[in-house]
């Protein structure tokens, strides 16, 4: 099973920014997230603990990992997806005619950014590795695309189903072997 987590807030996350590779460090908020997280994952029988190369993925992961004294592995297919010109600006600050584009061709692509489809397709590499491979839990910290990315994948459904889904921060999303959407957006864990 890969039980996917999103990172803690940041600043830009607080603020409804879009955030792909700036790398804002996790609030005081963030930080006790990724607290509450560690101590929902505390006990279980995670193998790996697999992050985005990303400080704020890294710091989440770094706080599970440590209940179960391992390292954590860095996988660039977890990274969040580029916005590239639009990194930093709200959804209501984009071009009305673009965003309505982006929301239903997966190829879309923000100016000097990255596409759902591309997201779609290293991240399904990733999942389809770990299910194959892992014998026990790999916890896995990511972002809000590639996560919803993994969630499209394992419910064999087009990339463009990650505008119709919310997933908060610091949240578990689980994906068994088959693969099988097993939870999703969990946040009970949260103070």
């Amino acid at each position: 099973m890969i039980a996917l987590v999103r990172h803690g807030q940041t600043q830009p996350n607080r603020e409804g920014l879009l955030l792909g590779r700036s790398d804002p460090p996790l609030t005081d908020t963030g930080r006790a997230q990724a607290e509450d997280l560690a101590a929902e994952f505390r006990g279980a029988p995670i193998e790996r603990v697999v992050s985005s190369p990303l400080d704020r993925a890294r710091a989440t992961a770094e706080m599970i990992a440590a209940t179960r004294g391992i390292a954590v592995e860095v996988d660039e297919r977890l990274i969040e997806l580029d916005y590239g010109a639009w990194e930093g600006q709200p959804l209501s600050a984009l071009p009305r005619e673009l965003l309505a584009e982006w929301r239903v061709d997966p190829r879309f692509a923000p100016p000097g950014g990255e596409s759902l489809r591309a997201v779609g397709e290293r991240v399904a590499s990733f999942c389809d590795n770990e299910l194959r491979h892992a014998s026990a839990l790999t916890v896995a910290v990511s972002h809000v695309s590639p996560i919803k990315a993994a969630v499209a994948w394992a419910l064999n459904a087009g990339d463009e189903l990650a505008w119709r889904m919310r997933l908060d921060v610091a949240s578990v999303t689980r994906i068994g072997r088959g693969p099988v959407l097993l939870s999703f957006n969990e946040t009970g864990h949260l103070r």
